[in-house]
């Protein structure tokens, strides 16, 4: 296998519930190759850690870079996370066999490398967002809207992991103390009950039986999604309503990230938002004013699009697990 003379070489790898990938870059950042496929669905964990170790495979292959080359692998991925076994444990959004997906050990020993960064997927985000930056501003925050709801929070250039690498749950922070909608995880209230792309058309049928007014949303059809409230806006007045009452919970989420951590910038990401930014930002902008008690951040789009997590994965082995430029190489000393 040929090999570039003079270049170190990174491996970033994004899993997730539907794909898993993996990039391979040099020492500038810069992808020589990438490969991704579903994400198995079982028998069991191992054949979740078989393809990572697959995809980060073909990934060195299409780059000409042999493993054992790799001098370090930043992993964002689903939790719940166990970060001191480097797993991930029960795995919410994966069916109930595939309990425990081992990472850091398997990828440290195809790589022959120690330096191998585990972060949930939202924290790979927000590293991701700090690399590639303008400013790589300190405090940040990355919040996902997507088939759930979560953050990826740097506070003072540190990324905020918790003990267990479980920090920036907030689409598990209670919004509503009425509880009119149930989370996944099976308490009332919470904002990504209300918000996240899984939990959206549920908002809308519960809206929709309180006041059943005239509507084209597909309520009573199994395969209504929230695709279908958005494709409605504008020409239908309940869709409008629903898509006005998850800007009410969004910007109080958000509302609640910023008293919180008080980012200088809050950049967002996942499908809700990359697909639908005005009908999902513009009103929680021009709402915060008037929620927010401290400096209301700058409220934007990530530029980095489906590859926020991947390229953050690799940030994280070119940075030593911090997305921080002035680390760069840190892991090769």
């Amino acid at each position: 296998m040929g090999t570039r003379i003079g270049s170190m070489y990174y491996v970033g790898v994004d899993l997730g519930a539907t794909n898993v990938r993996a990039v391979v870059g040099d020492d500038a950042g810069t992808i020589l190759g990438s490969d991704a496929r579903r994400t198995p669905r079982g028998p069991n964990g191992i054949a979740v850690t078989e393809a990572v170790l697959t995809v980060v495979r073909t990934a060195c292959r299409e780059a000409s870079v042999d493993p054992s080359e790799v001098v370090a692998a930043g992993i964002g991925s689903i939790g719940p996370l166990d970060l001191a076994a480097g797993v991930v444990q029960r795995p919410a959004n994966l069916p109930d066999v595939v309990e425990r997906i081992p990472l850091t050990g398997p990828v440290s020993e195809l790589l022959d490398t120690d330096e191998v960064y585990l972060h949930n997927d939202t924290n790979a985000g927000v590293i991701g967002e700090r690399f590639h930056s303008e400013r790589n501003p300190d405090d940040m925050v990355y919040l996902t809207i997507s088939s759930g709801i979560g953050a990826g929070v740097a506070v003072d250039g540190n990324v905020l992991s918790g003990w267990d690498g479980n920090a920036g749950e907030v689409g598990h922070m209670t919004v509503d103390p009425h509880g009119f909608m149930t989370c996944g995880c099976g308490h009332d209230g919470h904002w990504e009950a209300y918000c996240s792309g899984n939990n959206i058309p549920k908002y809308a049928r519960e809206l929709h039986e309180e006041d059943p007014v005239e509507t084209v949303l597909p309520i009573e059809d199994p395969d209504f999604t929230a695709v279908d409230v958005f494709a409605a806006a504008g020409e239908d007045i309940f869709a409008d309503h629903v898509i006005a009452q998850v800007a009410h919970w969004n910007a109080m989420g958000i509302a609640n990230v910023i008293h919180a951590y008080a980012p200088l910038v809050v950049s967002v990401g996942g499908a809700v938002a990359l697909n639908n930014p005005e009908r999902v930002l513009d009103p929680v902008r021009e709402k915060l004013a008037e929620m927010v008690f401290i400096n209301v951040p700058e409220i934007r789009l990530t530029d980095l699009g489906d590859d926020v997590v991947v390229k953050g994965a690799l940030a994280s082995a070119l940075t030593g697990g911090t997305g921080d430029r002035s680390r760069l190489g840190v892991a090769s000393d």
